[in-house]
């Protein structure tokens, strides 16, 4: 079993910035890829950003050069620093992981998200 746990989640104004990060932990052999998406109310989970085992980046078009993502392989964490955040921002933010277990069997996990509020 894989747990994530996401931290930094919380209230910031217009324009402010926020660091979430997570942390992956359990029957972990390796971790392939791992990401924050993104659910706002009324809204479909969307991709924020996500990180390989090789260090690729991938992000959502409308965070490019506001968010940057990373990742500290020995910690199994990752994390998002948010720069001028706007209020449709607004969201719960998930970390997601894809690898495989100690047994190698694969797995593919979410975390139980973080709140993200944009506001004045």
């Amino acid at each position: 079993q894989v747990q994530l746990v996401e931290s930094g989640g919380g209230l910031v104004q217009p324009g402010g910035s926020l660091t979430l990060s997570c942390t992956a932990s359990g029957s972990i052999f390796s971790i392939d890829t791992m990401g924050w998406y993104r659910q706002a109310p009324g809204k479909e989970r969307e991709l924020v950003a996500r990180v390989t085992s090789h260090g690729t980046t991938d992000y959502a078009d409308s965070v490019k050069g506001r968010f940057t993502i990373s990742r500290d392989y020995d910690k199994r964490t990752i994390y998002l620093q948010m720069n001028n955040l706007a209020p449709e921002e607004t969201a719960v933010y998930y970390c997601h992981a894809v690898g495989s277990h100690t047994d190698f069997r694969s797995f593919d996990s979410w975390g139980q998200g973080t709140q993200v509020t944009v506001s004045s």
